[in-house]
């Protein structure tokens, strides 16, 4: 059976290559995706890749990653990231690696953006690569 990865992403990332480009880049949510589809084609495993506006949504999927056996998550919570406990609880409920990812270095930017609620219980932290932080994490799942 083809490991699945389960690739989620939070809150404005559907506005990706038009918001803020100084910063995230010019890639779409659809080129990222397209990029990662590629590379797992390459290392053999199968991709979910959904995004959403919505945190109880991302809590959902992280449960159903657990249900469904998935192998790994890449996610990339966007402002999720520093303000969601629920995360990190289901994060560590789970039991299933969970890899950060961001296209900025959140450590390079405005304070509020230096703490982590998803890398507190994330196996491997991803950033500052643009669309590549995506395609590094996904070669550090097919590792795990």
């Amino acid at each position: 059976m083809t490991p699945t990865i389960f690739v989620l992403n939070g809150p404005n990332l559907n506005l990706l290559g038009t918001r803020e480009p100084e910063i995230y880049g010019r890639d779409t949510l659809a080129d990222i995706e397209a990029k990662v589809r590629a590379k797992a084609a390459e290392l053999g495993l199968a991709i979910d890749f959904r995004q959403t506006n919505h945190e109880g949504v991302l809590v959902d999927w992280l449960h159903e990653a657990r249900e469904r056996g998935i192998s790994a998550v890449l996610l990339n919570a966007g402002a999720y990231t520093h303000t969601s406990i629920a995360l990190l609880d289901a994060i560590k409920a789970i039991g299933v690696p969970v890899i950060e990812v961001h296209l900025s270095d959140p450590e390079t930017r405005e304070p509020f953006r230096h703490h982590s609620y998803v890398g507190l219980g994330a196996v491997e932290v991803v950033k500052g690569l643009g669309a590549g932080s995506y395609l590094v994490a996904l070669e550090k799942a097919a590792a795990l």
